[in-house]
């Protein structure tokens, strides 16, 4: 599995193309600006898109999903729990540990609630990575103040889930740079806080 990263707007988010070289198939993973990029790029490799998955509603991270379903007539994913409150399109609602495929990859979907009600990661075992949205970063953890935001859910998930995750996964988080669980455990003082019990 092979990844494009793109990254725009006010915000610098990054939205991905996951794709598989030799059989051409791609998911796009939280298109938020500049659609335009992400069409020209897939078309420009003759890939076929087999769907677009959002790891959570807000603008910075669904707001060319419709342009790019119109353009290749592939599905939205989403989380059912951000889905219900979402003003866009939503084909097909996600649930936790569903397994999407791409080749001999399988994106597996986690509920890591704390930033919205319905955040999710994806998690690549072969390819030893997570795309991690607005869960978490490299040197810091998402928002909780928000709408539909939760300190309590976010500790949850980062105790629950997050930590369970070997050193060498690498995460590609919704902003700024990726990096292993090795070094969040190193550098990520809002994670140690929360995994430690303490508060961020």
């Amino acid at each position: 599995m092979k990844i494009k990263r793109f990254v725009g707007g006010s915000l610098q988010s990054n939205g991905y193309i996951v794709y598989c070289k030799e059989c051409g198939d791609c998911y796009i993973i939280d298109p938020g600006y500049e659609p335009k990029r992400f069409i020209s790029y897939i078309k420009k490799e003759e890939f076929h898109p087999m769907g677009i998955i959002l790891t959570h509603l807000h603008h910075d991270h669904t707001g060319g999903a419709e342009t790019i379903r119109d353009a290749f007539s592939c599905p939205v994913y989403m989380h059912e729990a951000d889905a219900f409150v979402y003003r866009g399109i939503v084909d097909h609602m996600l649930t936790d540990g569903e397994i999407l495929r791409l080749e001999t990859e399988t994106l597996q979907i986690l509920h890591t609630p704390g930033h919205t009600r319905g955040s999710i990661c994806i998690f690549c075992e072969k390819s030893r990575i997570c795309f991690t949205g607005d869960t978490i970063f490299d040197t810091d953890l998402g928002r909780t103040d928000l709408d539909g935001g939760s300190e309590e859910e976010m500790k949850k998930t980062i105790c629950d889930i997050v930590d369970q995750w070997p050193n060498d996964i690498w995460i590609y988080p919704g902003h700024d740079e990726g990096c292993s669980m090795k070094d969040v455990r190193r550098y990520n003082s809002e994670f140690l806080a929360l995994r430690d019990g303490n508060e961020r």
